[in-house]
């Protein structure tokens, strides 16, 4: 049986393409704006110098990822200290964030035997802020489990002292202050590939045209039947 697909040659297909017009200095500005969100400083001061980006304040960039670092190797205190030098106002005014950074204050305990200074931090430092606020209390008494347990692997909380946990917090930090300089807390680029990606899902129900099939790359490659 024939395809109803209507077949776009290579041909057809790049003449289309060349009718859509990027500037370059947009696509500079994409690419700063991945650079910048991820916190890549030296690949960001590179590509500045060969794309002449400008109005980008790599120091803002250093300082985030120094709170960033802190949070994922698990020096919450650093972090917070970092955080408070940075823009106090990111924990005032964000006080599931400040929660979450000292629930992973707990957890650091616990990870490193240190029973006795965990519980008593929990109650002076948790323990109040819980009491007003549900969600609160439910992950402080999911943590505060892992100290009945010796084997940790075996516990139904273990997952809190995964490495994963510790990134997830960093990310929150990250984002957070991302927020606070007035940048986006994600980088437009994954977004605009998911586009791609749905886009050309949609087009292949209606037609057989080259298409990008590793993002890797960005080769057109030639429909197959």
């Amino acid at each position: 049986m024939a395809s109803s697909k209507k077949l776009i040659s290579r041909e057809e297909w790049e003449k289309r393409l060349n009718n859509v017009k990027i500037r370059k200095e947009d696509m500079n500005k994409l690419v700063m704006n991945f650079l910048v969100t991820e916190g890549n400083v030296e690949a960001a001061k590179k590509f500045r110098m060969e794309s002449g980006t400008h109005h980008i304040d790599l120091a803002t960039i250093t300082d985030r990822m120094a709170v960033k670092k802190a949070a994922q190797c698990g020096n919450v205190k650093d972090a917070i200290e970092k955080i408070n030098d940075l823009n106090p106002e990111i924990l005032d005014t964000n006080p599931q964030l400040f929660f979450q950074l000292q629930q992973q204050r707990l957890i650091e305990l616990i990870r490193n035997g240190k029973v006795e200074e965990a519980l008593e931090f929990a109650q002076e430092e948790l323990a109040p802020r819980a009491e007003e606020n549900q969600s609160f209390l439910e992950e402080l008494e999911r943590t505060i489990s892992l100290v009945a347990f010796e084997d940790t692997s075996n516990c139904p909380v273990g997952e809190l002292l995964d490495i994963s946990q510790r990134l997830k917090t960093a990310s929150e930090v990250n984002a957070a202050v991302l927020t606070s300089q007035s940048n986006e807390k994600d980088p437009k680029l994954p977004s605009l590939l998911k586009m791609l990606i749905w886009a050309q899902n949609k087009l292949d129900k209606k037609a057989a045209y080259p298409c990008i099939n590793d993002l890797s790359n960005a080769r057109l490659e030639d429909p197959t039947f």
